[in-house]
């Protein structure tokens, strides 16, 4: 029988995400074509005998790609470590992760686009050789040791494909991209996770909370939270139709599911830059965050809704979107040249 694995969960992760989170794929809702060729993949893996194929998650924020991670090893019956590409810096760092990595193991790299371009070429041959080279002192007395390692399976995770070298993204096995989940799915995933909570709630209220969750079953899960505290706090505990739009509404959540900080951005791109085009530096120096949170948490929902859109000259507002804020579009639709310095 296969043992239980070991999870280091992600440091980031809030206990109560986790426990909202399924704990085997087969109880995952939505990505069900990528579940699907995870599935043949696992049990190929299990009926060989040999360690998964290496295996890259792409994708907008809150898609999956962490769930997935923390659920194939307990589909595997294998032993789980994670990492976050941010805090490896030196090969030096990846060096206790791999030598510690246990036969059919799976080591998860979250953010893997952000790892140091030395320890990218330095897990290179742990990947397709299952071994390392150390170097042993400096200059003439340097000396290099060829280490192996016990077969395992490196998933990698990233919201920004195109910063991964050629390279490193030919060395997964499988690449598979998480796409936006339907509002059927949604609403499954709150009606489901209202029982975790302990939260009576009616078919029209998941509905509501779906469609205000931009397509993320992350977002879902903490507008289902606020919903509930909310709830609790105002009414007698039961999440109605009323209750959820009106708590949703003190979130400052719209009927599209934006919230304060997408309306800013759209309404900084209609009011200072006249609709776009603009580069989004300029957007993010106006707005005073980083460029990075709005290009992955931002826009990829204000794009997939055509509220916004990507020109060669930079972002645009479309007449869909000046309608979301009630506005009018400019004269002349907006082509002024203050985007080009940034674009």
């Amino acid at each position: 029988m296969a043992r239980e694995p070991i999870l280091q969960p992600p440091m980031e992760s809030p206990e109560e995400d986790r426990d909202l989170r399924p704990q085997r794929m087969r109880d995952m809702v939505g990505q069900r074509e990528v579940y699907e060729r995870l599935q043949i993949a696992i049990t190929s893996a299990v009926k060989r005998g040999e360690p998964l194929g290496h295996i890259l998650f792409d994708g907008p924020p809150g898609l999956g790609k962490t769930t997935f991670a923390t659920c194939i090893p307990r589909d595997l019956g294998a032993s789980c470590q994670i990492a976050s590409g941010a805090t490896l810096k030196a090969p030096k760092d990846l060096i206790p992760y791999l030598t510690n990595a246990e036969e059919r193991s799976i080591l998860f790299i979250d953010e893997i686009h952000r790892m140091q371009k030395a320890v990218e070429e330095f897990l290179y041959p742990a990947m397709e050789d299952f071994r390392i080279d150390l170097t042993l002192g400096d200059g003439v007395n340097a000396r290099t040791i060829n280490m192996s390692l016990k077969p395992f399976t490196l998933i990698g995770a990233t919201t920004r494909t195109g910063l991964l070298s050629a390279p490193l993204r030919d060395r997964f096995q499988m690449q598979q991209h998480l796409d936006f989940y339907s509002l059927e799915e949604l609403a499954e995933i709150v009606r489901r996770n209202s029982k975790k909570l302990q939260v009576s709630i009616t078919d029209e209220s998941a509905a509501e909370i779906a469609a205000r969750s931009r397509g993320t079953p992350r977002l879902a899960n903490n507008r289902l939270r606020w919903v509930r505290d909310y709830a609790i706090t105002k009414a007698d505990g039961r999440i109605t139709l009323t209750v959820a739009r009106d708590a949703l509404v003190m979130l400052g959540v719209d009927q599209l599911g934006l919230d304060p900080q997408d309306r800013k951005y759209l309404i900084t791109i209609a009011r200072v830059f006249e609709g776009g085009p603009v580069g989004v530096e300029a957007v993010a120096h106006t707005m005073n965050v980083a460029p990075d949170t709005l290009v992955d948490e931002t826009e990829p929902f204000l794009l997939r809704s055509e509220l916004v859109i990507r020109t060669p000259r930079g972002r645009k507002l479309t007449p869909k979107g000046f309608d979301h804020l009630g506005l009018s579009p400019p004269e002349g639709g907006g082509d002024g040249d203050q985007g080009l310095l940034f674009s």
